[in-house]
């Protein structure tokens, strides 16, 4: 399992491990990671996680352009930043360059009622700090 913290808000997400291995064992080796999640500006009710130029040496892998809440992707650069998206939920993955996909690598199960609060503090209280962990 994986371990999302973000503030007061605790969540446990079961990794995909069986339809993205390589981006499971890609995200993996990233933990524990503490980052800042950021309201998305192109995705609709989604946050994301900016990596920069961080190579993955992964493509595509179960990706999908439009997550549901909850379902965590990993997009491995190209046409945008590296990035971890976090949808809340309606969400339709994109850049300002356009439409995006990105690997779905883990769904949260535990704390899915969280979601709409997570969702309100990125939108109104601005960055806020995310810690991913091996649970």
């Amino acid at each position: 399992m994986l371990e999302i913290t973000v503030g007061s808000l605790r969540f446990t997400a079961r990794w995909e491990s069986d339809a993205a291995p390589k981006t499971c064992a890609a995200f993996g080796r990233l933990l524990p990671l503490r980052a800042q999640l950021v309201q998305a500006r192109w995705s609709g009710e989604s946050a994301w996680i900016p990596l920069g130029d961080l190579k993955t040496g992964l493509g595509y892998e179960n990706h999908t352009s439009y997550p549901a809440a909850g379902q965590l992707l990993l997009y491995p650069g190209g046409i945008s930043e590296t990035e971890v998206l976090f949808p809340y939920g309606s969400t339709s993955f994109a850049s300002k360059a356009g439409p995006l996909a990105g690997n779905h690598f883990a769904t949260i199960e535990e704390g899915r009622a969280l979601l709409a609060e997570l969702g309100r503090r990125v939108l109104y209280e601005g960055a806020q700090e995310i810690v991913f962990s091996e649970g």
